[in-house]
């Protein structure tokens, strides 16, 4: 049976950054306040479409691969920001990079939606139906946030990551994942009116509401189990981990489950204080990052582990392959904005009553 390898990676981050300070001037808070609470100093605000950040992401991993898009059997994303319900934000990604081949859909699993994505990338490449898939966790969050709620507004940003997922002979790759749910507690994390509930109308307003808290305890827990659990699915223990990639969601969070497995914080890839919480796009984002600084080494045994809305959880113990730099660079940037993150905020404070 052929390992599925990640053998290319890529990142986009838009350029327009809104920093702690900046938000101070649109909601009661502080970048004291901010950074004790979640550890996030600044992220980023997109000028384009989720579509057009994760097309970007996937040129740097499709060139990292050494492979053409026209070579993709799938193209998943993950999302829960797409530019449109229909089509999938897939099929707009397609497009712009020329995957004639493949089949496309959108995944949604909020934060979590990256490793289920790769979870499928690689059940497929072990059934046989697909020897290359592309995956991209791709969120343009700003859209849904309420900026004069310090509770949300605070913690979120824009950003894609992709990988390519090839079917390669030999060991390696996914070794274990674990993917879980629990609807009953749904409403903690949420986003009213961004679907068909309730009746259409100018007046819906659609943000994102959560209960801190609870969504904390959960979070610790689940991502700590799921990480144990996958281990011990994967045969081997806490001390074979080189890396620990976790979604970025909160450095209280991530400090959390870290002692929970018992990692100190060389063995931790944060990069939260940049970004925020890019939901479906931080791992990938993270995972980039760790290769680019070197974190990453051949065979290298990582853990990814994730929490989101839904709600949702998972852990993935991989194998990393003999590659740890890109075959081939891409151009690949987005187009040039003129406006400041704080200025490209300005439909979302009308909306909430408050002008920038």
């Amino acid at each position: 049976m052929p390992a599925s390898l990640i053998t290319g990676w890529g990142k986009c981050l838009p350029p327009a950054v809104l920093s702690n300070a900046d938000l101070e001037s649109l909601t009661d808070t502080s970048d004291e306040w901010i950074t004790s609470r979640s550890g996030i100093k600044e992220r980023r605000i997109s000028h384009v479409e989720t579509s057009d950040l994760a097309a970007v992401a996937a040129r740097h991993a499709l060139a990292a691969a050494g492979r053409g898009a026209e070579e993709i059997d799938l193209l998943l994303v993950a999302t829960c920001t797409p530019d449109r319900l229909v089509p999938a934000a897939a099929a707009l990604v397609q497009q712009k990079i020329g995957a004639a081949r493949a089949a496309a859909m959108d995944l949604n699993a909020a934060c979590s939606g990256f490793l289920y994505g790769l979870a499928v990338a690689d059940q497929m490449i072990h059934a046989g139906s697909v020897r290359r898939a592309l995956v991209i966790g791709a969120e343009k969050l700003h859209f849904f946030l309420d900026f004069t709620d310090r509770a949300t507004s605070v913690l979120f940003g824009d950003g894609a990551g992709a990988v390519v997922v090839e079917a390669v002979e030999g060991e390696g790759g996914l070794l274990a994942f674990e993917l879980g749910a629990d609807g009953t507690a749904a409403e903690i994390l949420c986003v009213p009116g961004s679907g068909t509930e309730g009746d259409p109308g100018p007046e819906r307003r659609s943000r994102v509401q959560m209960e801190g808290p609870a969504v904390f305890r959960r979070a610790v827990e689940a991502m700590g189990d799921a990480s144990l659990r996958v281990l011990e699915k994967a045969g081997v223990s806490l001390g074979d981990v080189d890396l620990l990639i976790p979604h970025q969601a909160n450095l209280r969070i991530i400090e959390a489950t870290a002692r929970r497995l018992g990692l100190d914080g060389s063995k931790v890839m944060v990069n939260l204080a940049a970004y925020g919480n890019t939901s479906a796009a931080s791992i990938p984002i993270a995972l980039a990052e760790a290769l680019e600084e070197g974190r990453v080494k051949p065979g290298a045994l990582l853990v990814f582990a994730a929490f989101g809305g839904g709600l949702t959880w998972a852990a993935a113990a991989y194998r990393w392959g003999p590659r740890v730099t890109p075959l081939a660079a891409s151009a690949a940037s987005l187009a040039p904005v003129s406006r400041s993150g704080r200025e490209l905020l300005e439909p979302n404070v009308r909306l909430y009553g408050k002008g920038v």
